[in-house]
């Protein structure tokens, strides 16, 4: 063996060891596999869920981070975690005799994001007690959701809601048939919209006109 190629089968041999002992170094240099998150703080699996929505949802998301991505968070999350349904037992009629019908409405989209469907019933017992009613109802699923009772018709934003309304306790769920107690003091001519509302995040989420004359 010549002095040439002993020299070349040294020098590979410190190759190989050096590169032995750097490979933590320099193989994140040779990795090209990238990763990229859609929407930064959902999970593995909301990521997915989350590259499905239409491409204009995606868009509204991504806009509402910029205001707020606490918020722009928690409702993403929400949304793709999967529907809420009130269980069966708690989706019957009331016990009522001989209930009145006092007013309805049709709950409404309020924008891309924020929907809902189906009607709010208020009944009126002998007693003078009232009972709303949520029947084939829906709701995009949010954090924090409450039904309320706003004195106007069907308050879209935070500052039509206001601070003057009736809470009648945490929605029990996003999708199915519900009941909720109302005072007997409240007045329909008075508080004229059902509202499923975000305080924490002050966000409406659907609205219902049950306004009387």
């Amino acid at each position: 063996m010549n002095n040439r190629l002993r020299i070349l089968i040294i020098l590979l041999g410190m190759v190989l060891v050096a590169a032995t002992f750097t490979f933590p170094y320099w193989q994140p240099l040779f990795n090209n596999q990238v990763v990229e998150e859609v929407f930064p703080g959902l999970s593995a699996e909301q990521q997915v869920a989350f590259g499905t929505l239409p491409a204009e949802m995606q868009r509204a998301y991504q806009e509402m981070r910029v205001t707020s991505e606490p918020m722009a968070l928690e409702m993403a999350r929400s949304a793709l975690s999967g529907d809420v349904i009130v269980s069966t037992a708690e989706q019957g009629m009331p016990n009522m005799t001989d209930p009145v019908i006092i007013t309805s409405g049709r709950f409404t989209e309020v924008d891309l994001l924020h929907k809902g469907e189906g009607s709010a019933i208020i009944y009126r017992l002998p007693d003078n007690s009232q009972i709303l009613r949520l029947e084939d109802f829906r709701v995009t699923n949010g954090p924090t959701l409450r039904v309320i009772l706003t004195t106007r018709p069907e308050p879209r934003t935070p500052e039509e809601v206001g601070t003057d309304y009736v809470d009648l306790g945490p929605l029990k769920g996003n999708v199915g048939n519900q009941n909720y107690s109302v005072p007997s003091e409240v007045d329909f001519t008075r508080y004229q919209g059902v509202v499923i509302y975000s305080p924490e995040f002050r966000v409406v989420f659907s609205s219902a006109d049950v306004g009387t004359t």
